[in-house]
């Protein structure tokens, strides 16, 4: 292992996003977005350089967290506060609603398959429980899970076989058999923490798993066998999410509340969400 992996650094200023910076994903280009740049109810966008402005401004009503970009170029942004799946042509920046579901509590993390199925997690934080929402590629949603914990960080596996979901005070990470179609099977407990929260999660190209510790600063790499392989410190302690991107994938960035910035650090492995735009 190279001694520059792991080690993370500012990479945008300090208090440049809200606390409420999260949902980072990266395009093609190499550009980087999050929500809540400069203010709420904002995507923003980061160059390659680090040079960060306002994308877009989300309509009344509605408040970006997790984000996910499509091979077709397409941002798909969770409206917590709007309970919608937005869908932004980058382009364009022409916002339309791909999903309005009055039963989603405040859908807040998004994973997607390369034909384009969403998984989105549904926490309810004042009741401490969530629910798993899968969306196909025509904006149908149906609920596969309710009563659960407060769902959060959610992944797919490289080879799309497996679905991982994590409750942020339950402290605990599932796993889900994936079918042909998408739908889950054979939930089990990959791996629970005795401390600290968790928050977005996601995979290598190798099937390892990187969450977020929030409040512990920590980015915790699993394996797909729910192996704790090494915690990466961060200067910030209340990481909120992490993306790949960079020139080979392997750069991760990481979303900082307390701090309102974006840290990065070297990965030894691409991401898998680097990969599917490639």
């Amino acid at each position: 292992m190279s001694q520059s992996n792991f080690i993370s650094r500012s990479f945008t200023e300090p208090k440049g996003f809200t606390s409420g910076i999260e949902g980072p994903a990266c395009d093609r280009e190499g550009n980087l977005y999050a929500v809540n740049f400069a203010r709420r109810h904002t995507i923003g966008k980061v160059t390659p350089a680090a040079e960060c402005s306002i994308f877009l401004e989300l309509a009344d009503g509605s408040t970006g967290c997790g984000i996910r970009l499509n091979r077709l170029g397409e941002m798909l942004i969770a409206d917590h506060t709007g309970h919608n799946i937005l869908k932004v042509d980058i382009a364009t920046r022409q916002i339309s609603v791909f999903v309005h579901e009055p039963a989603m509590n405040q859908p807040n993390d998004l994973a997607i398959t390369s034909n384009g199925v969403i998984f989105a997690s549904d926490p309810n934080w004042k009741d401490s429980t969530g629910q798993l929402w899968r969306i196909d590629a025509s904006g149908k949603a149906d609920l596969l899970e309710a009563n659960m914990g407060t769902t959060n960080g959610i992944e797919v596996s490289p080879d799309e076989k497996t679905l991982y979901v994590n409750e942020t005070r339950q402290r605990r990470i599932w796993a889900y058999d994936l079918s042909v179609d998408f739908l889950i099977s054979n939930k089990r407990l990959l791996i629970e923490f005795p401390d600290f929260g968790l928050d977005g999660m996601r995979c290598d190209i190798a099937g390892n798993l990187y969450v977020t510790r929030h409040g512990k600063g920590r980015i915790a790499k699993i394996s797909p066998s729910g192996e704790l392989l090494v915690e990466v410190p961060l200067l910030g302690k209340d990481c909120t999410n992490l993306t790949f991107g960079g020139i080979d994938g392997r750069s991760c960035f990481v979303t900082i509340a307390d701090a309102g910035n974006i840290e990065i650090f070297q990965a030894d492995l691409p991401g898998r969400c680097w990969q599917l735009l490639q």
